[in-house]
């Protein structure tokens, strides 16, 4: 399916936002493509036995917008920001819930690789990044966003741009510190022992 233009999506998110149900029964399918495409990047690190599937990853994000009563939506790029936060609390929860059912200790500290993969270890690496991205949103929120927009959201370097109106360069720098800054959290947490 074509990608419709960002004044048309921006169209229906107002009009869904004003509680028109049928705008966002015509916005899922524009979408849904560029949905799947980040949730699959996301996901294709996770362990083959993750109980969470892409398309599954998808309709949690969309059951979630079908309750979210954000009341006005500002654009596309306030859209793509909201689904890249609902997949990272969908994500963590379910790291949550992992970790809680997990049984003995001896978690093994997974490195901060830069391209933020996650490995067999993703429930526990994924409850000590979200505290690390928790701390640097305190610090620097802009940063914290541009690791939540291309981290869980799977954005590109140009649609990050294009969300956060900042430059591509600025993204580049942003998303370069931010991983630098998590490195050293993520291992000063390993340092503490916890």
């Amino acid at each position: 399916m074509a990608e419709a233009s960002t004044p048309q999506l921006t169209q229906l998110l107002r009009a869904w936002g004003s509680g028109d149900e049928r705008a966002l029964e015509k916005l899922m399918p524009l979408v849904y493509d560029k949905l799947h495409q980040a949730a699959h990047r996301y996901m294709a690190h996770q362990p083959p036995d993750h109980p969470l599937q892409t398309t599954a990853l998808v309709n949690e994000v969309y059951l979630r917008l079908v309750k979210f009563q954000e009341g006005t939506w500002q654009d596309r790029a306030h859209f793509f920001t909201v689904c890249a936060k609902l997949m990272r609390r969908i994500t963590i929860d379910i790291a949550r819930e992992w970790q809680s059912q997990k049984r003995g200790g001896g978690a093994v500290r997974v490195p901060f690789e830069d391209a933020l993969v996650v490995s067999r270890q993703a429930p526990a690496y994924l409850l000590e990044l979200d505290d690390a991205l928790e701390g640097l949103a305190k610090v620097d929120p802009r940063k914290a966003k541009v690791v939540e927009l291309r981290f869980y959201g799977g954005l590109s370097v140009k649609d990050t741009a294009e969300v956060l109106k900042v430059s591509e360069e600025t993204v580049h720098r942003d998303w370069r510190l931010a991983k630098l800054w998590l490195l050293r959290e993520l291992s000063r947490e390993k340092g503490d022992g916890s």
